[in-house]
């Protein structure tokens, strides 16, 4: 090993040489070479310490691969071992696959066997594909059907429940209007029986003040208080007799009671008839819309004879009553002329309660007519109809005392009203008219209807 020591040669070899002159004069060269091998031993040392570490390092690893040939050893020893058992067993390995082989061959075949039944299997499994194919696709189509068969259902759900719920809502409607109808028919029926109740409570009073104006009117004279026993509402004096004019109206809403009480009270006049100078004929006068509901308006008893009579009726028969004072007296009259009295007597009462039956159905039409259009038109025309309702005013002609009302006036009126009529193309022949009219019967030829009755209960 060259450890590169030169300088320190050539410092060795001028020592050797050196002579007295050169140690004198040439010790600067010695001096100088003295440093060089200094230098050059100071790596020398440096050097020696490196190859000491890594010879103490090559030693450990020296140690290391000792062990590691060691355990190779070992595992050289172990895998030999291994190999002899292995040989031993691979005897009986060799006697194995003999064993193996034969059994190969018998699962070659087997294996042929189920590769040929794989092969159907496989045939089996694409016309199984197939079919399941054709199957998803029907399947498809019938979820995309039922999607829609259930988005169509969802719909018509819907559809029935908006149904269901406006149906619920017009049967409420219909109800309340119904309610509402019942409410205002029971209301008008009240109003209509209260007012009954007011025109039968001021009957009595309201057939006075019409006597007595009709009295004062025709010139006939009205007795306030009479000189006999017993105090009628109404008395006339006409060819010095006096004449009975009783009120009577229904004392409550059942009118099934009132003929049994007309007739009690037309027995009960004999208390006036038995007295000096009153005739034998009384007549109780009863609220017009009364006699739909009497039978008989002329009771004949053994000593008098009493007839029931509306109020309207009142003025025709107290003229006709009047009649029979132009003569001095009764037994002056020839029968044609008593023949003549009753049969205009007799037709004032048939006129009478011929208007009466007419009007009676009139006023029932027009209470049909008024129910029905509140129960037929819609909620705002009955609105605008009631607004228009309200603005109208009838001005039938007023009643005022001391002033006749004029035949001719009333002639005139009637020939106006026809022409209008005729020019409208409304039939108003006298003839034809009076020949339909007199074809409705004027009294029941069977059971009188009581259907209405219920409504005065």
């Amino acid at each position: 090993m060259d450890f590169f020591l030169d300088n320190t040669r050539r410092l060795f070899d001028s020592l050797k040489s050196l002579s007295l002159w050169n140690r004198l004069f040439g010790w600067g060269q010695i001096k100088s070479q003295l440093v060089e091998a200094n230098g050059e031993l100071q790596k020398l040392s440096a050097t020696a310490n490196a190859i000491k570490a890594e010879n103490t390092r090559l030693e450990n690893t020296l140690s290391v691969e000792k062990v590691a040939l060691k355990n190779v050893q070992d595992g050289f020893n172990r895998v030999s071992t291994e190999l002899e058992v292995i040989k031993t067993s691979q005897h009986h390995q060799t006697e194995k696959l003999k064993e193996l082989q034969d059994k190969n061959v018998t699962l070659e075949t087997l294996n042929h066997q189920y590769l040929k039944r794989g092969q159907e299997l496989a045939n089996e499994l694409n016309g199984s594909k197939q079919k399941l194919e054709t199957q998803d696709k029907y399947n498809q189509e019938l979820k995309e059907e039922n999607s829609k068969l259930k988005k169509e259902d969802e719909f018509r759900r819907q559809e029935y429940s908006n149904a269901m719920a406006s149906l619920r809502e017009i049967q409420r409607k219909i109800q309340d209007d119904r309610e509402q109808e019942q409410l205002i028919k029971n209301q008008a029926e009240i109003l209509r029986i209260r007012k009954l109740k007011e025109t039968w409570l001021k009957h009595e009073e309201n057939v006075k003040n019409r006597m007595r104006a009709i009295c004062h009117r025709h010139g006939i004279e009205y007795v306030d208080k009479v000189p006999f026993k017993g105090k009628p509402d109404n008395t006339v004096r006409i060819n010095d007799e006096y004449i009975i004019f009783d009120a009577k109206s229904p004392a409550g809403d059942d009118l099934s009671n009132f003929p049994s009480y007309v007739k009690a009270q037309a027995e009960g006049a004999m208390k006036y008839v038995k007295e000096e100078n009153v005739r034998k004929e009384v007549f109780l006068v009863v609220p017009t819309n009364t006699l739909e509901y009497l039978e008989t308006f002329e009771y004949r008893l053994s000593d008098y004879t009493v007839y029931v009579i509306a109020r309207d009726s009142l003025e025709p028969m107290l003229l006709t009553l009047r009649r029979i004072e132009e003569y001095e007296f009764a037994e002056q009259m020839s029968p044609e002329e008593r023949e003549n009295i009753c049969r205009v007597i007799g037709k004032f009462v048939h006129l009478s309660k011929r208007r009466i039956q007419i009007d009676g159905f009139f006023a029932k039409q027009f209470f049909e007519l008024v129910y029905r259009t509140e129960a037929d038109l819609s909620k705002d025309f009955l609105e605008k109809v009631a607004e228009f309702e309200r603005s109208e005013k009838l001005n039938p002609p007023q009643e005022k005392r001391e002033k006749q009302i004029s035949t001719k006036e009333l002639e005139a009126d009637a020939e106006k009203i026809q022409g209008e009529a005729q020019q409208k193309g409304i039939d108003m022949q006298d003839n034809l008219l009076m020949k339909e009219i007199n074809k409705l019967p004027l009294y029941f030829t069977t059971e009188p209807d009581k259907s209405q009755q219920d409504l005065f209960e």
